[in-house]
């Protein structure tokens, strides 16, 4: 059976517009898709679990990576890569009897997504720092006037019961800079040559921010019946039969 890899790495491009064949403004995020290269094969076969570590081909320093990491690549005799994710992989019908499982050293391309309608996506949230309650939780906050401090955020427990603060309470803290999982973003353009990627929405992260891009693990079903041709008009309908009678 042969294999393949579902996720690539990537860096998001920036934000644009786009117009679709009714002339309304779509927002689009553009993301540059790899190239990828295979620098691991992991399998299972206890649990069945296969996976591939694949990592983002761009001109990095060797002495910026680790020892470790130097040794990792130079075993395989790979080019320096900073960004090393590991993507689950599928396994598909053999074809014309060629061998395709994956190799270390094979190249992921933008084009694992041509014909595939949603992808999921996971980057990293932009900072924001140490931010209080009213940004960070949209509280109301205190009366503006009479010298109160608006900002502040009140009592978070009294001391008779529970004579604790509960955990989870919402407080002043860090915000933002953490793993977030956009799904079921719908791709609207696929371009091999620059090896871009141009999905419908945001992607968490900022311009020039690392991404994983995977095929939607449950991209939504297709309605049928409530838009487009296969929508009934029922006056049109009782017409038609009126005639046939």
């Amino acid at each position: 059976m042969a294999t393949k890899v579902t996720g690539i790495l990537g860096k998001k491009v920036g934000m644009t517009q786009l117009f679709d064949s009714k002339g309304d403004v779509r927002p689009v995020t553009v993301l540059q898709a790899g190239p990828c290269v295979v620098t691991q094969h992991k399998s299972t076969a206890k649990d069945g679990y296969e996976a591939a570590q694949i990592g983002l081909v761009e001109f990095v320093k060797e002495s910026r990576l680790s020892k470790p990491e130097r040794g990792h690549l130079a075993k395989n005799n790979l080019p320096p890569v900073k960004f090393l994710r590991e993507v689950p992989l599928e396994v598909e019908a053999e074809s014309d009897g060629a061998d395709g499982a994956i190799k270390v050293g094979d190249r992921v391309l933008v084009e694992i997504f041509e014909g595939e309608k949603f992808v999921d996506i996971v980057g990293i949230s932009k900072g924001r720092g140490f931010q209080g309650v009213v940004k960070r939780h949209h509280f109301g906050g205190g009366p503006k006037s009479h010298g109160s401090m608006f900002q502040i955020t009140g009592s978070i427990g009294s001391s008779a019961f529970p004579s604790r603060v509960f955990k989870g309470m919402r407080m002043s803290g860090h915000m933002g800079h953490q793993q977030v999982t956009m799904r079921n973003l719908r791709v609207l353009g696929v371009d091999k040559d620059e090896n871009l990627l141009v999905v419908e929405g945001s992607v968490p992260g900022p311009q020039g921010g690392y991404i994983v891009i995977t095929k939607a693990k449950k991209p939504p079903r297709e309605r049928r019946g409530f838009a487009g041709a296969a929508t009934v008009d029922p006056l049109k309908a009782a017409k038609r039969a009126a005639k046939k009678a």
